[in-house]
């Protein structure tokens, strides 16, 4: 069953702030708070519930993935404008995270039986993808790796190359992957990239472009594990079923 989306807002908010207190003092912050008060005590309960069921909250009440300590509800506009700015730490985190999923990925790929890998993201960026693998059967992915550490939505961003090489290369494919505490993959999926193409930014002018679209991936267009344009699977479903909403009837998107 999908989660409602009080369910998943109050899930993201165990995540936010467990790095900083345990199970009853949030619990009762949630109740009796006026900041958290748009949200039910049941619809809190469910998404911890959630959490654990799903392994990303221990039985000890600490988080299996990474995620941001909790921000200022509400922030002054110096502040919003501050927070919008490049920060070089926070580009540390998003490019460390990123490897970490690559790598996770290269991992169970291997696990999984696969003839070749090649990472070739560790060369260059030209590639317009990260992983290049050949399955037993001798099917060929070329993977290009979204990392995240939040289970709760599956957000990205796709650069116009990267868009260009997946229009061109039957072989490229979108994996995301929610990235553990340990630089495990928790969850991997495929999104399908007829949805990428229907929901990419059109140029409107000869003389400019976009260079990059963020995508807020709805669990309707995924499928668990990587999955080739063909249908064929080159990674088996790992354990997690419910995160970003993924439907198994999304297999119907992947011929």
């Amino acid at each position: 069953m999908a989660l409602g989306n009080g369910t998943r807002c109050a899930a993201r908010r165990w995540l936010e702030h467990l790095p900083v207190a345990d199970i009853p003092r949030l619990r009762a912050l949630f109740t009796h708070h006026p900041d958290y008060a748009d949200l039910t005590p049941v619809q809190y309960a469910d998404g911890l519930a959630w959490l654990l069921r799903e392994g990303l909250v221990t039985p000890d009440g600490r988080s299996a993935v990474q995620f941001g300590l909790p921000k200022q509800r509400d922030p002054s506009a110096a502040e919003r404008v501050h927070t919008a700015r490049w920060n070089p730490d926070a580009e540390a985190v998003r490019r460390a995270t990123g490897l970490a999923g690559e790598l996770a990925v290269i991992r169970l790929l291997e696990q999984s039986g696969s003839v070749r890998l090649d990472h070739v993201a560790a060369v260059s960026d030209a590639f317009g993808y990260d992983i290049e693998v050949e399955s037993q059967g001798g099917h060929v992915g070329h993977v290009e790796v979204k990392s995240t550490t939040d289970p709760t939505r599956l957000r990205i961003h796709l650069t116009r190359h990267e868009y260009e090489v997946m229009c061109s290369d039957p072989d490229w494919l979108l994996a995301a992957v929610l990235v553990g505490t340990h630089g495990d993959a928790l969850h991997v999926v495929t999104v399908s990239r007829e949805w990428l193409i229907r929901a990419s930014p059109a140029d409107r002018d000869h003389r400019g472009g976009w260079e990059s679209a963020r995508f807020d991936v709805p669990g309707h267009v995924m499928a668990s594990g990587i999955v080739r344009l063909d249908g064929r699977q080159l990674l088996a479903d790992p354990p997690l079923k419910e995160v970003w909403g993924v439907s198994k009837a999304v297999r119907s998107l992947f011929p």
